[in-house]
């Protein structure tokens, strides 16, 4: 039996924050208890998850951002796939649904209104991250 994390590449995931608030996106097609995510996608081979971060953002919502840090790495635990999690900055243009085959949706999130859109809780360099990023 093989690995899932070993044979699917890894998932990176921009973790943007503008004006006191937070972009996430909402996939057409659920997955699991997964609806609303930050802007995330595959790492290509010879990509940094950094700049798979920035790619996958300007795919699903036409922004550009810039990377500012790795924040951590783990196995998700809802869908068993290696994550990234990259702090990134706008840099240019406005967030829309610019995949319409993988998003229906985008929404600038403020620190109280995390909860209702991850019931589940964030992985904790993430939330870490958000608790300072965010004024509450």
């Amino acid at each position: 039996m093989t690995d899932t994390t070993t044979t699917k590449p890894g998932i990176s995931a921009a973790i943007i924050v503008r004006d006191g608030r937070v972009l996430m996106v909402r996939r057409r097609v659920k997955e699991g208890e997964l609806m609303w995510q930050f802007p995330a996608g595959g790492i290509e081979p010879g990509e940094s998850p950094e700049e798979a971060a920035v790619r996958e953002t300007a795919e699903e919502t036409g922004l550009e951002v810039k990377a500012l840090r790795l924040l951590g790495q783990r196995v998700h635990p809802k869908t068993g796939r290696e994550m990234s999690y990259t702090a990134a900055e706008v840099v240019g243009g406005e967030a829309h649904v610019a995949d319409a085959d993988e998003l229906d949706a985008v929404a600038w999130v403020t620190h109280g209104e995390l909860g209702e859109y991850v019931p589940y809780g964030l992985f904790d360099a993430v939330q870490e991250y958000l608790d300072e990023a965010l004024p509450r």
